[in-house]
């Protein structure tokens, strides 16, 4: 947790996001258990399937294989996540880690967590990339390394658009860096949110073409 969070916390605790208990944390114990994870289905089309892979018709569209999703974009974890973009509060990255963490399944030997990197600008506006502390602390928790294995190119704001619109303007805005690093493992991108699969499904294109064996994911929440 940053240094300036934890005075804050000191001085101004944080009041749970569901029912407004102040506490430490954003999400008391009760409103944690209230949130209700996501069952096991195929990120694309929503069918039913083992440990979050991707369905038999859905793989030939997408070079990811599974994509792990803990709750809805809805309610509590739609704020929880709000909270730890915009308002700085980053001990809700720390509770979102540990409850994607729960859903995490067997992972083999060579797997590396990569977050999916932020736009620049924003990060510097918020001072920090969110999705970059997610995949840290989930890489703690797992026990796995975490690696920065893409670059952002471009500025493109992607909130409201169309999932065609999304993906033209992805075009050429990842770059697999630390090439030797990425060849023949496995990768699991983190991100806080899934939305059209844009983003996402551009990513792990990056990374399969640059060399990695296999490219799953895990992301907090699915709009």
């Amino acid at each position: 947790m940053q240094l300036l969070e934890r005075i804050v916390r000191v001085f101004a605790p944080h009041t749970c996001v569901g029912c407004g208990a102040e506490q430490d944390l954003l999400l008391c114990e009760g409103c944690r258990q209230s949130l209700a994870p996501v069952p096991s289905r195929c990120y694309r089309c929503k069918a039913v399937t083992e440990a979050y892979a991707v369905c038999r018709e859905c793989r030939p569209r997408t070079t990811l294989r599974q994509v792990v999703v803990y709750a809805h974009h809805t309610g509590l974890a739609k704020e929880l996540v709000h909270r730890m973009k915009y308002e700085r509060a980053v001990s809700g990255i720390a509770e979102a880690a540990e409850l994607l963490a729960e859903r995490l399944p067997d992972l083999p030997d060579n797997v590396v967590f990569v977050h999916v990197p932020t736009a620049t600008s924003r990060a510097r506006t918020r001072g920090y990339d969110h999705a970059a502390l997610l995949a840290r602390q989930l890489g703690r928790l797992h026990g796995a390394p975490v690696r920065t294995l893409l670059a952002r190119v471009g500025q493109a704001h992607q909130v409201g658009a169309s999932r065609a619109e999304r993906l033209r303007q992805l075009q050429g805005a990842f770059r697999a860096v630390r090439l030797e690093t990425i060849v023949g493992r496995h990768i699991v991108l983190v991100d806080d949110v899934l939305t059209t699969g844009a983003t996402l499904e551009t990513a792990a294109r990056v990374l399969k073409k640059a060399g990695a064996a296999r490219v799953d994911a895990i992301v907090f929440a699915q709009a």
